[in-house]
């Protein structure tokens, strides 16, 4: 039977995904099985396992920290928000249904016997299990049914680290209040603490970690160091820190369209990775200029960033961008919002109906409730590429230029199309998610841009991302070896 350890924060964005993320790969470095597991994770970045089954990202790039490939049950509950109320609920991979609020904290009793009995197996198959908690575990309004911090911890019967972010301020402060709002039985289950973010010279906060030792019994046993690290970071607050402007530096300057229900925004952080590319996100009131690729990125609803976009006044600066011979593409929802029409005569989005697109592909959407959730292999032309599937839509091409022959599917062969293509090839559109992760093809893409402005092309230099994320899980493991007491970690888990 394996051990557990886990991870809650002070607040959102202190830094748990990663922390569980490196412990991972210092377990695995030190020659443990060890698994990622987040009871109930809400977040517009989702994945397609193996078997087809959806998952959140965080738990993804955990995975493989941990150096084993994704599987549904280290996330059992994904909340993706619908809309500024509903969320979609899926349960170990499949989706359970819509709930509001109100709902769904009544239906989280129910759950809790299905979250432990997924534990227990995975318990059983691992040396070790990192958990990780969702927002703060001092929600006190919602603690009496809480599954995703304490509740958690109770089911798995884990010691508890707790991680605060010293870049916002209050660090002290939000440590004492976090502890000191739990009952007496979660505050034992506290058996250290981790400042994150750290910058600056330590010795003038050793007063401060004595002080916050002695207020509340616990021991400091980390000081974790701000650094940059380009790891993926599913968290909606990310997208507060995400660059809006362009690095004149590089040669392609990359624009990513932000939508109003923009999801698995990870799909361009593979771009960041090459050196001659700039990506920057674009919000209304922002300056779009002239990109060499404007990209539209996936949507949880498409209906309403279609009436986004056009409200924004976004909809009219696209097809600037289009009549002045720029490479634009949309991922997913990007791609649906690209076509004529977007048909919902079944209100399964929204209560919009019909729209008109953007009218730049000739394709028309209908939205159905069964949801395609597929992980894929496709031709590009000559190149084999992966990628996974998440979208209720389903596309009909009018002038059969497709973007991709999809020749796998869930690891069983299959021949359909993927996709549309402009007549000039300058407008593509794909369901398929992680398509920029598929370096060489990524490296033609961008070599086309590069000779349309006249540029050299380059190399296929850039290392494939999975090796070039290795790298980066090997820097964050370093960097918490080097800043933890890590014996006494092993100890508290023992």
């Amino acid at each position: 039977m394996g051990k557990s350890l886990m991870i809650q924060g002070t607040a959102s964005d202190s830094g748990k995904s990663i922390l569980v993320a490196g412990l991972c790969r210092i377990f695995h470095q030190d020659g443990l099985k060890v698994m990622p597991f987040k009871s109930q994770n809400m977040a517009l970045n989702s994945y397609i396992t193996m078997q087809g089954k959806e998952m959140g990202r965080a738990q993804v790039f955990q995975a493989e920290a941990a150096g084993i490939e994704p599987d549904a049950r280290m996330n059992p509950v994904l909340l993706k928000p619908t809309s500024d109320r509903k969320s979609q609920v899926i349960f170990n991979g499949k989706v359970l249904c819509d709930m509001d609020a109100v709902e769904y904290h009544e239906f989280k009793p129910q759950l809790i016997e299905r979250i432990s009995d997924l534990y227990q197996e995975l318990l059983k198959e691992n040396d070790v299990i990192v958990l990780e908690g969702a927002g703060s575990p001092a929600e006190i309004n919602l603690n009496s049914r809480d599954i995703a911090n304490m509740g958690m911890a109770k089911i798995a019967n884990a010691p508890v680290l707790l991680v605060a972010d010293i870049d916002k301020g209050g660090v002290f402060a939000s440590i004492y209040g976090t502890i000191h709002l739990l009952k007496p039985e979660e505050r034992e289950r506290i058996k250290g603490i981790i400042i994150n973010k750290f910058r600056g010279d330590i010795a003038l906060l050793d007063p401060g970690l004595k002080m916050i030792e002695d207020l509340t019994d616990v021991p400091v046993v980390g000081v974790i160091p701000y650094a940059q690290l380009n790891i993926e970071d599913e968290d909606s607050v990310a997208l507060s820190k995400v660059s809006r402007l362009y690095n004149t530096q590089k040669d392609l300057d990359v624009a990513v369209i932000g939508l109003s229900k923009m999801s698995n925004f990870t799909d361009f952080k593979s771009l960041e990775s090459e050196p001659d590319v700039s990506v920057r996100y674009v919000f209304p009131g922002d300056q779009l200029g002239s990109p060499d690729i404007l990209i539209l990125p996936g949507s949880k609803n498409t209906l309403e960033d279609c009436l986004y976009l056009e409200n924004s006044g976004l909809a009219k600066e696209i097809h600037r961008v289009r009549n002045e011979g720029k490479m634009i593409i949309g991922i997913c929802g990007g791609f649906q919002l690209l076509g004529k029409m977007l048909h919902d005569p079944n209100r399964i989005e929204s209560n919009h109906g019909s729209l008109q697109g953007l009218r730049l592909l000739n394709i028309e959407t209908y939205f159905e409730r069964k949801k395609t959730t597929t992980r894929v292999e496709a031709k590009v032309g000559e190149e084999t590429i992966s990628g996974y599937e998440i979208h209720m839509g389903r596309s009909e091409n009018h002038e059969q230029h497709y973007f991709a022959q999809i020749i796998c599917a869930n690891g069983k062969a299959v021949s359909r199309n993927d996709g549309a293509v402009s007549l000039d090839k300058r407008v593509l559109g794909t369901y398929l998610h992680g398509v920029f992760d598929n370096s060489t093809w990524r490296r033609k893409l961008l070599n086309q841009v590069r000779e349309s402005k006249g540029l050299s092309p380059i190399e296929n230099i850039t290392m494939p991302y999975s090796e070039y994320k290795n790298q980066e899980y090997d820097k964050l493991a370093d960097l918490i070896r080097e800043n933890i007491d890590l014996e006494k970690i092993y100890q508290i888990m023992n």
